[in-house]
Protein backbone atom coordinates (compact mmCIF):
# COMPACT_ATOMS: atom_id res chain seq x y z
CA UNK A 1 0.00 0.00 0.00
CA UNK A 2 2.29 2.12 1.08
CA UNK A 3 4.84 1.47 -2.03
CA UNK A 4 1.82 2.50 -4.06
CA UNK A 5 1.05 6.21 -2.32
CA UNK A 6 4.69 6.71 -3.60
CA UNK A 7 4.72 5.23 -6.94
CA UNK A 8 1.46 7.47 -7.67
CA UNK A 9 3.78 10.35 -5.79
CA UNK A 10 7.04 9.92 -7.90
CA UNK A 11 4.72 10.09 -10.85
CA UNK A 12 3.96 13.86 -10.06
CA UNK A 13 7.88 14.35 -10.83
CA UNK A 14 10.17 16.38 -9.19
CA UNK A 15 8.12 19.27 -8.66
CA UNK A 16 5.65 17.35 -6.29
CA UNK A 17 4.62 19.82 -3.31
CA UNK A 18 3.52 17.80 -0.51
CA UNK A 19 2.80 13.92 0.64
CA UNK A 20 1.20 12.83 3.31
CA UNK A 21 1.48 9.06 4.62
CA UNK A 22 -0.45 9.11 8.03
CA UNK A 23 -1.03 5.66 9.83
CA UNK A 24 0.69 3.37 7.26
CA UNK A 25 2.47 1.49 9.43
CA UNK A 26 5.53 2.15 7.87
CA UNK A 27 8.55 0.66 9.71
CA UNK A 28 11.09 3.18 7.93
CA UNK A 29 11.39 6.24 5.73
CA UNK A 30 11.33 5.40 2.04
CA UNK A 31 14.51 6.25 0.39
CA UNK A 32 12.56 6.68 -2.77
CA UNK A 33 12.23 10.39 -1.12
CA UNK A 34 15.39 11.45 -2.10
CA UNK A 35 13.92 11.72 -5.86
CA UNK A 36 11.63 14.40 -4.81
CA UNK A 37 13.84 17.22 -4.27
CA UNK A 38 10.91 20.07 -4.74
CA UNK A 39 8.94 18.66 -1.81
CA UNK A 40 7.18 21.23 0.49
CA UNK A 41 5.19 19.34 2.90
CA UNK A 42 5.57 15.61 3.99
CA UNK A 43 3.77 14.10 6.76
CA UNK A 44 4.67 10.34 7.81
CA UNK A 45 2.82 10.70 11.42
CA UNK A 46 1.49 8.18 13.26
CA UNK A 47 4.15 4.93 11.96
CA UNK A 48 6.89 2.86 13.23
CA UNK A 49 9.59 4.87 12.10
CA UNK A 50 12.78 4.31 14.42
CA UNK A 51 15.12 6.81 12.49
CA UNK A 52 15.11 8.74 9.38
CA UNK A 53 16.37 8.12 6.27
CA UNK A 54 19.96 9.64 4.63
CA UNK A 55 18.22 10.42 1.74
CA UNK A 56 15.80 12.83 3.97
CA UNK A 57 19.30 15.72 3.41
CA UNK A 58 18.10 15.78 -0.12
CA UNK A 59 14.91 17.95 0.72
CA UNK A 60 16.31 21.42 1.14
CA UNK A 61 12.78 22.56 0.23
CA UNK A 62 11.32 21.50 2.24
CA UNK A 63 8.68 23.74 5.34
CA UNK A 64 7.15 21.32 6.89
CA UNK A 65 8.03 18.16 8.39
CA UNK A 66 5.35 16.13 10.45
CA UNK A 67 6.88 12.85 12.40
CA UNK A 68 4.72 13.02 15.49
CA UNK A 69 4.16 9.73 16.71
CA UNK A 70 6.86 7.41 15.50
CA UNK A 71 9.77 5.60 17.49
CA UNK A 72 12.76 8.16 16.90
CA UNK A 73 14.89 8.28 19.64
CA UNK A 74 16.89 11.62 18.56
CA UNK A 75 16.21 14.78 16.44
CA UNK A 76 18.30 13.22 13.94
CA UNK A 77 21.38 15.06 12.40
CA UNK A 78 19.86 14.93 8.90
CA UNK A 79 17.98 18.35 10.11
CA UNK A 80 20.67 20.50 9.45
CA UNK A 81 20.30 20.05 5.84
CA UNK A 82 16.88 21.06 6.35
CA UNK A 83 17.79 24.65 5.49
CA UNK A 84 13.99 25.70 4.34
CA UNK A 85 11.81 24.44 7.15
CA UNK A 86 9.87 26.41 8.97
CA UNK A 87 7.51 23.63 10.93
CA UNK A 88 9.00 20.44 12.76
CA UNK A 89 6.32 17.91 14.60
CA UNK A 90 8.28 15.74 16.84
CA UNK A 91 5.77 14.77 19.04
CA UNK A 92 4.98 11.58 20.34
CA UNK A 93 8.16 9.50 20.00
CA UNK A 94 10.89 8.49 22.34
CA UNK A 95 13.31 11.22 21.91
CA UNK A 96 15.69 11.73 24.63
CA UNK A 97 18.54 13.66 22.93
CA UNK A 98 19.51 15.62 20.00
CA UNK A 99 22.15 14.37 17.46
CA UNK A 100 25.43 16.73 17.47
CA UNK A 101 24.95 19.09 14.73
CA UNK A 102 21.07 18.65 14.48
CA UNK A 103 20.15 22.60 14.93
CA UNK A 104 23.06 24.06 12.98
CA UNK A 105 21.20 24.44 9.44
CA UNK A 106 17.49 25.62 11.27
CA UNK A 107 18.14 28.94 11.15
CA UNK A 108 14.49 29.55 9.41
CA UNK A 109 12.75 27.03 11.96
CA UNK A 110 9.37 29.15 13.23
CA UNK A 111 7.57 26.11 15.35
CA UNK A 112 9.11 22.87 16.87
CA UNK A 113 6.86 20.65 18.57
CA UNK A 114 8.98 18.28 20.67
CA UNK A 115 5.73 16.98 23.20
CA UNK A 116 5.34 13.80 24.46
CA UNK A 117 8.97 12.73 24.56
CA UNK A 118 11.83 11.41 27.01
CA UNK A 119 14.23 15.10 26.63
CA UNK A 120 16.17 15.53 30.23
CA UNK A 121 18.01 18.25 29.05
CA UNK A 122 18.16 20.60 25.91
CA UNK A 123 21.61 21.22 23.99
CA UNK A 124 23.46 24.78 24.12
CA UNK A 125 23.04 24.49 20.08
CA UNK A 126 19.34 25.60 20.79
CA UNK A 127 20.91 28.65 20.84
CA UNK A 128 20.78 28.23 16.97
CA UNK A 129 17.41 28.50 16.20
CA UNK A 130 17.69 31.76 15.32
CA UNK A 131 13.97 32.47 13.77
CA UNK A 132 12.15 30.06 16.14
CA UNK A 133 9.15 31.58 17.66
CA UNK A 134 6.97 28.49 18.85
CA UNK A 135 8.27 26.11 21.21
CA UNK A 136 6.54 23.16 23.09
CA UNK A 137 8.46 20.35 25.21
CA UNK A 138 5.29 19.57 27.17
CA UNK A 139 5.32 16.02 28.78
CA UNK A 140 8.99 15.85 29.10
CA UNK A 141 11.59 15.36 31.76
CA UNK A 142 13.45 18.35 31.76
CA UNK A 143 15.03 19.87 34.94
CA UNK A 144 16.66 23.23 33.78
CA UNK A 145 16.50 25.74 30.87
CA UNK A 146 19.66 26.17 29.70
CA UNK A 147 20.19 29.95 28.97
CA UNK A 148 21.34 29.45 25.62
CA UNK A 149 17.54 29.11 25.16
CA UNK A 150 16.80 32.76 26.66
CA UNK A 151 18.62 33.79 23.53
CA UNK A 152 15.90 33.00 20.89
CA UNK A 153 15.35 36.82 20.62
CA UNK A 154 12.14 35.94 18.49
CA UNK A 155 10.51 33.89 20.87
CA UNK A 156 7.01 34.05 20.61
CA UNK A 157 5.50 31.58 22.35
CA UNK A 158 7.43 28.74 25.40
CA UNK A 159 5.69 26.01 26.56
CA UNK A 160 7.22 23.81 29.07
CA UNK A 161 4.26 21.97 31.04
CA UNK A 162 4.50 18.87 32.62
CA UNK A 163 8.27 18.60 33.02
CA UNK A 164 10.80 18.14 36.49
CA UNK A 165 12.03 21.62 36.51
CA UNK A 166 13.52 23.67 39.56
CA UNK A 167 13.84 26.93 38.60
CA UNK A 168 14.01 29.70 35.73
CA UNK A 169 17.33 31.09 34.73
CA UNK A 170 17.37 35.10 35.43
CA UNK A 171 18.41 35.17 31.67
CA UNK A 172 14.74 34.56 31.31
CA UNK A 173 14.90 38.56 30.80
CA UNK A 174 16.16 38.19 27.57
CA UNK A 175 12.93 36.57 25.92
CA UNK A 176 11.87 40.61 25.48
CA UNK A 177 8.96 38.63 22.47
CA UNK A 178 7.73 36.43 24.62
CA UNK A 179 3.61 36.27 25.09
CA UNK A 180 2.79 33.24 25.94
CA UNK A 181 4.47 31.17 29.08
CA UNK A 182 3.45 27.79 30.38
CA UNK A 183 5.06 26.06 32.82
CA UNK A 184 2.39 24.11 34.69
CA UNK A 185 2.82 21.20 36.67
CA UNK A 186 6.68 21.18 37.91
CA UNK A 187 8.64 21.46 40.43
CA UNK A 188 9.36 25.43 40.34
CA UNK A 189 9.85 26.91 43.84
CA UNK A 190 11.46 30.68 43.24
CA UNK A 191 10.45 33.16 40.04
CA UNK A 192 12.89 35.11 39.50
CA UNK A 193 12.59 38.89 39.70
CA UNK A 194 14.00 39.31 36.20
CA UNK A 195 10.75 37.62 34.69
CA UNK A 196 9.05 41.20 35.50
CA UNK A 197 11.22 42.57 32.41
CA UNK A 198 8.92 40.99 30.04
CA UNK A 199 6.84 43.76 29.45
CA UNK A 200 5.29 41.53 26.38
CA UNK A 201 4.09 38.78 28.52
CA UNK A 202 0.37 37.99 28.46
CA UNK A 203 -0.34 34.74 29.01
CA UNK A 204 1.59 32.87 31.95
CA UNK A 205 0.15 29.73 34.37
CA UNK A 206 2.60 28.05 36.69
CA UNK A 207 -0.28 26.12 37.99
CA UNK A 208 1.24 22.61 40.20
CA UNK A 209 4.45 24.01 41.15
CA UNK A 210 5.66 24.71 44.58
CA UNK A 211 5.70 28.84 44.57
CA UNK A 212 4.94 30.51 47.63
CA UNK A 213 5.96 34.17 46.77
CA UNK A 214 6.04 36.47 43.53
CA UNK A 215 9.02 38.65 43.06
CA UNK A 216 8.39 42.19 43.17
CA UNK A 217 6.46 44.20 40.88
CA UNK A 218 4.77 41.00 39.74
CA UNK A 219 1.51 42.90 39.52
CA UNK A 220 3.12 45.64 37.02
CA UNK A 221 3.20 42.83 34.13
CA UNK A 222 0.55 42.92 31.56
CA UNK A 223 -1.16 39.80 31.60
CA UNK A 224 -4.31 38.97 30.55
CA UNK A 225 -4.53 35.36 31.85
CA UNK A 226 -2.40 34.24 35.07
CA UNK A 227 -3.08 31.34 36.43
CA UNK A 228 -1.60 29.58 39.59
CA UNK A 229 -3.07 27.07 41.51
CA UNK A 230 -2.37 24.03 43.67
CA UNK A 231 0.64 26.22 44.89
CA UNK A 232 1.36 27.02 48.49
CA UNK A 233 1.17 30.54 48.28
CA UNK A 234 1.45 32.65 51.61
CA UNK A 235 -1.36 33.52 53.58
CA UNK A 236 -2.15 36.95 55.22
CA UNK A 237 -0.91 36.08 58.30
CA UNK A 238 1.01 38.10 60.45
CA UNK A 239 4.36 37.91 62.27
CA UNK A 240 5.81 39.52 65.23
CA UNK A 241 9.59 40.07 64.93
CA UNK A 242 11.92 40.19 68.44
CA UNK A 243 14.52 40.60 66.28
CA UNK A 244 16.08 44.15 67.03
CA UNK A 245 18.68 45.99 65.00
CA UNK A 246 21.82 44.31 63.90
CA UNK A 247 25.12 45.12 63.88
CA UNK A 248 26.51 46.15 60.59
CA UNK A 249 30.16 44.67 59.42
CA UNK A 250 32.31 47.06 57.91
CA UNK A 251 31.68 46.18 54.68
CA UNK A 252 28.11 46.35 54.84
CA UNK A 253 28.38 49.76 55.48
CA UNK A 254 30.74 50.76 53.12
CA UNK A 255 28.91 49.45 51.00
CA UNK A 256 25.72 51.04 51.77
CA UNK A 257 27.50 54.30 52.01
CA UNK A 258 29.07 53.97 48.68
CA UNK A 259 25.38 52.27 46.34
CA UNK A 260 23.47 55.08 48.03
CA UNK A 261 26.04 57.88 46.80
CA UNK A 262 26.57 56.24 43.68
CA UNK A 263 22.22 56.63 43.46
CA UNK A 264 23.03 59.95 43.65
CA UNK A 265 25.64 60.50 40.89
CA UNK A 266 28.46 61.31 43.02
CA UNK A 267 31.20 62.00 40.45
CA UNK A 268 33.99 60.99 43.18
CA UNK A 269 32.73 57.60 43.65
CA UNK A 270 31.49 57.61 40.12
CA UNK A 271 34.98 57.45 38.64
CA UNK A 272 36.52 55.70 41.18
CA UNK A 273 34.58 52.35 41.13
CA UNK A 274 35.92 51.99 37.51
CA UNK A 275 39.23 50.91 38.94
CA UNK A 276 37.51 48.38 41.13
CA UNK A 277 35.89 45.90 39.83
CA UNK A 278 35.53 43.62 42.65
CA UNK A 279 33.56 46.40 44.72
CA UNK A 280 31.59 46.99 41.41
CA UNK A 281 30.97 43.07 41.67
CA UNK A 282 29.90 43.39 45.50
CA UNK A 283 27.31 46.22 44.96
CA UNK A 284 25.71 44.92 41.81
CA UNK A 285 23.83 42.18 44.19
CA UNK A 286 22.53 45.27 45.83
CA UNK A 287 18.95 45.64 46.87
CA UNK A 288 16.82 48.62 47.80
CA UNK A 289 14.40 48.53 51.19
CA UNK A 290 10.83 48.75 50.07
CA UNK A 291 10.28 51.71 53.42
CA UNK A 292 13.31 53.64 53.23
CA UNK A 293 14.58 53.37 49.91
CA UNK A 294 18.08 53.27 50.36
CA UNK A 295 20.88 50.39 49.17
CA UNK A 296 22.11 47.79 51.16
CA UNK A 297 23.64 44.26 50.60
CA UNK A 298 22.61 41.84 53.70
CA UNK A 299 18.46 41.74 54.04
CA UNK A 300 17.82 42.16 57.54
CA UNK A 301 14.25 40.17 56.91
CA UNK A 302 12.41 38.86 53.89
CA UNK A 303 8.66 40.36 53.86
CA UNK A 304 5.32 39.75 52.06
CA UNK A 305 3.12 42.20 50.84
CA UNK A 306 -0.66 41.46 49.90
CA UNK A 307 -1.70 43.43 46.81
CA UNK A 308 -5.06 42.89 45.05
CA UNK A 309 -4.36 41.07 41.54
CA UNK A 310 -5.31 43.76 38.65
CA UNK A 311 -8.77 43.84 37.78
CA UNK A 312 -7.71 43.10 33.50
CA UNK A 313 -6.10 39.61 34.82
CA UNK A 314 -7.88 36.91 34.02
CA UNK A 315 -7.22 34.80 36.86
CA UNK A 316 -7.27 31.01 38.56
CA UNK A 317 -10.77 31.52 40.76
CA UNK A 318 -8.51 30.95 44.25
CA UNK A 319 -6.31 33.37 43.97
CA UNK A 320 -7.39 36.53 45.70
CA UNK A 321 -4.53 38.62 47.13
CA UNK A 322 -1.08 37.85 45.10
CA UNK A 323 2.03 37.80 47.84
CA UNK A 324 4.92 39.92 46.89
CA UNK A 325 8.34 39.60 48.25
CA UNK A 326 9.71 42.24 49.69
CA UNK A 327 13.19 43.40 51.29
CA UNK A 328 13.43 45.16 54.03
CA UNK A 329 17.18 46.79 55.59
CA UNK A 330 16.64 47.28 58.86
CA UNK A 331 14.56 46.71 62.26
CA UNK A 332 13.28 50.49 62.16
CA UNK A 333 12.52 50.12 58.87
CA UNK A 334 10.24 46.76 59.74
CA UNK A 335 8.36 48.74 62.36
CA UNK A 336 7.09 52.08 60.17
CA UNK A 337 6.19 49.20 57.84
CA UNK A 338 2.32 49.38 56.32
CA UNK A 339 -0.17 46.89 57.57
CA UNK A 340 -0.26 45.00 54.34
CA UNK A 341 3.41 44.42 54.45
CA UNK A 342 4.10 41.23 56.93
CA UNK A 343 7.60 39.39 58.07
CA UNK A 344 7.94 35.36 56.86
CA UNK A 345 8.26 33.24 59.52
CA UNK A 346 10.77 30.06 58.80
CA UNK A 347 8.93 27.68 60.27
Amino acid sequence: MTERLLIKALSGGKNMKIITLNGKKMTKMPSALGKLPGLKTLVLQNNLIPKVCPELRTLTQLTTLNLGNNLLEEVPEEMKYLTSLKNLHLSGNRICRFAPGACDGLQNLILLNLNNNHLMQLPQEVSRLKSLTYMSINYNQLVSIPRELCFLKNLVELQLNYNQLICIPEEIKFLKKLQKFLLARNNIGVLPEELCDLKKLRILDIAGNIIQIFPSGFQDLKLREFYCEGNPLFLQQPVISTQRENVWSLQEITSRFVMNQLAENNPFLMDGIERYPQVRSMISQGKTCAMCGQHFITVWLDCVRFVSPPKDWKISKNLQLVPLRVLICSYKCFTQRDPNLFGIAQV
